[in-house]
């Protein structure tokens, strides 16, 4: 199995360069100028659309290989990101010190899932949002991208779960939709799709 280092290494951008179509739908919440935590962006195509959008971004990733390609990236459309090279098994970021908190597909093991979920939620400032999108256990019968390993997978209750008591639903959704986020999420896919927010 190539770690993530080995995947990065390769050619290109393996999940392309433009922003996550959800996450693009979810940005206009923000207000101007936020401060926004990208746990697991590895590539940085998330946080370099955001940073172009005027938002402060910390993106953070265990492969130090994707996050120099995000800087790599970041210089080319000429903003400024900060990276972190971390762990999500451990990372605790400061405590209500952003205004979003965006996790598209950061998929965690069970045994630590919630517990990282929940220390991540805790960076939101009052008010905060936090976007998630990942593969749902129904996309084991696609092949469009994600893990293959039902564990590192999540539905709606699950996620909803993961953040009771800390954050007030706004959007909660499962379902299929059409990927195309370079080769490594292309075609039909079944996702999970939250919104929650900070009681301010």
């Amino acid at each position: 199995m190539k770690t993530w280092d080995q995947r990065f290494s390769e050619p290109g951008y393996k999940y392309g360069t433009a922003p996550n179509r959800f996450l693009a739908e979810q940005e206009p919440r923000l207000p101007a100028g936020s401060r926004v935590l990208l746990p697991g962006d590895g590539e940085g195509r998330n946080s370099v659309w955001l940073a172009e959008r005027g938002h402060q971004v910390l993106a953070v990733d265990n492969s130090q290989v994707g996050l120099d390609k995000a800087l790599a990236l970041a210089s080319n459309r000429g903003v400024t990101i900060t990276t972190l090279n971390a762990d999500l098994a451990a990372w605790t970021p400061p405590p209500a010190t952003c205004a979003a908190v965006v996790l598209i597909y950061v998929h965690l093991p069970s045994g630590f899932r919630a517990d990282a979920h929940r220390r991540l939620a805790g960076a939101l400032a009052p008010g905060g949002w936090l976007v998630l999108e990942s593969f749902h256990p129904r996309q084991l019968a696609y092949r469009s991208g994600g893990p293959r390993d039902v564990d590192m997978l999540s539905d709606l209750a699950t996620i909803r779960a993961d953040f009771a008591g800390l954050l007030e639903e706004v959007h909660g959704w499962e379902g299929e939709v059409e990927l195309d986020e370079g080769d490594g999420h292309r075609g039909p896919a079944f996702v999970t799709r939250y919104v929650g927010r900070r009681a301010a």
